[in-house]
């Protein structure tokens, strides 16, 4: 019997060819599988605010943490958003809500919007920080992922007090290790048409603006491994 080692080499060769082309099929497959499982499973965000996350001010919808819930729905990102924020609370009034808020929800991200309103009634810049690093220390605890938002204050309050209110933000983000918007009000704070009358509150056409400052540093922390 006569074998045709040039038509069983040909057939070998392809054949290789094909596993070869299947095994990348497949290996990209579970890669863009993987990545997308990652990047899609549900983590809950607690923003944990005053009134500039509360919506105070506006219709139903319009503030930046509604606006990030559309956002995640377009991103295809699933992440159920515990809005607990509250108007006129202040860092001492978050630290105590806390621990039960992350009992309750259990949530993987945390976005502490808290000290403005310590700033406007004067209160101690260290006890800010300390409250600050409570729920920062709290939420890490808790094995969730920080999103610290950062303030200013109009130099109306005195040039060292701002300065010092400004920085601790950062401060805290550098020594927690935790992610930082660096000014919440970037690209607002300047613009006198972006305020409601009372000129302390942004109105609903500033907090899509809000919303572009804060997304860059949360998203990162919907990846898994991040």
């Amino acid at each position: 019997m006569r074998i045709d080692f040039r038509f069983s080499y040909q057939v070998e060769s392809k054949f290789k060819t094909i596993f070869k082309t299947v095994l990348r099929a497949a290996t990209l497959v579970v890669i863009t599988s993987f990545a997308t499982s990652a990047y899609s499973a549900s983590k809950t965000i607690l923003v944990l605010g005053d009134s500039l996350s509360a919506e105070y001010g506006l219709a139903r919808g319009e503030g930046w943490v509604n606006l990030l819930q559309k956002k995640l729905a377009t991103e295809k990102i699933t992440a159920p958003i515990i809005n607990a924020s509250i108007s006129g609370e202040t860092t001492s009034g978050g630290k105590a809500r806390l621990p039960s808020l992350l009992a309750k929800h259990q949530p993987a991200i945390v976005v502490i919007e808290l000290g403005a309103n310590d700033a406007l009634r004067g209160l101690s810049l260290a006890a800010t920080q300390e409250n600050l690093r409570a729920m920062i220390k709290s939420a890490k605890t808790a094995k969730a992922k920080i999103l610290l938002i950062g303030m200013q204050i109009p130099p109306n309050y005195g040039s060292d007090y701002t300065k010092q209110f400004s920085a601790l933000f950062p401060k805290l983000a550098q020594e927690t290790k935790s992610s930082l918007v660096p000014f919440m009000l970037q690209g607002v704070a300047d613009k006198t048409e972006l305020f409601q009358a009372d000129r302390i509150h942004p109105n609903a056409e500033a907090h899509p603006r809000i919303l572009d400052n804060i997304w860059p540093q949360l998203k990162p922390l919907l990846i898994s491994g991040k």
